[in-house]
């Protein structure tokens, strides 16, 4: 795998480890950040989709579950031939922290430079969202709701 074609983010997030891992686990916590609808199983084959902006869903499967510390799972679109279902890999690890948590992610398994701009891209904005959320406050509405690409 090249090296360039990896996405990866680091955030600061003011709350602890377990709360960050239930708004990336729980359905219900999810759509506080992003999305419209969310069907998750946070076990070893469990399924992950989330339908991002009420015009696309994202679709894979857990490959990892260490709860409050790390998630992995593998991630690609519907009805995309670029990245298609499960054909690339999300992995999340969160590092406690005196004043929150590390949130360190690393997206592999894109197929071009133009893929790995597009979704460093966006996880930088719902990343943010996520912070938020996690700090308490509301993110508000998505200004990506509809987007199709």
């Amino acid at each position: 795998m090249q090296e360039a074609l990896v996405v990866r983010r680091e955030t600061h997030i003011p709350a602890p480890p377990a709360a960050v891992f239930a708004l990336l686990t729980d359905p219900e916590k999810i759509l506080r950040w992003m999305g419209t609808e969310a069907e998750v199983e946070p076990e070893p084959g469990g399924l992950y989709l989330v339908n991002v902006t009420g015009a696309r869903f994202a679709r894979g499967s857990f490959r990892e579950v260490v709860p409050v510390h790390r998630l992995v799972y593998s991630f690609g679109w519907d009805d995309s031939e670029i990245v298609p279902p499960a054909s690339s890999l999300v992995e999340i690890d969160l590092i406690e922290q005196p004043d929150g948590t590390l949130l360190r992610l690393t997206h592999s398994g894109l197929p071009n430079a133009e893929q790995c701009a597009g979704h460093a891209e966006g996880w930088a904005h719902y990343l943010d969202r996520l912070a938020e959320a996690a700090a308490g406050r509301d993110p508000g509405p998505d200004p990506w709701h509809g987007r199709t690409g």
